[in-house]
């Protein structure tokens, strides 16, 4: 007999599909591990932003949430979310006017490295 969480397991493996799932069976590594462009910014949250009334959606604050643990770049949070491209610079802009996020360019740690 069968634990309940082997049952679990058998079950979630046939009926979901994760992108971990996709980026096995494609070419392309996740965006987590992708490198940045050339010249790319990073963005991590320092506090907690007013949004407007239209940038409360759950994708905005899916992204606000990982922004706030770790620094993303934004290509990260167009491969990850279904926000348009202007979406996308239009609330990194808000985030910068209102001074929430740290804004990091890693062009100059590949030039130390060297």
């Amino acid at each position: 007999m069968q634990t309940v969480y082997a049952n679990l397991r058998t079950w979630a493996r046939r009926t979901t599909t994760s992108f971990a799932d996709l980026w096995a069976h494609s070419d392309a590594p996740p965006p987590d591990t992708q490198p940045l462009a050339r010249g790319e910014l990073i963005y991590r949250l320092k506090n907690w932003p007013d949004l407007p009334p239209a940038g409360k959606t759950a994708d905005v604050y899916r992204v606000l949430s990982v922004m706030s643990n770790r620094a993303v770049n934004r290509t990260w949070i167009l491969a990850t979310c279904r926000l348009a491209p202007h979406e996308v610079d239009a609330l990194l802009r808000w985030l910068v006017r209102q001074g929430a996020v740290e804004v990091i360019d890693v062009s100059h740690f590949a030039n130390a490295a060297l």
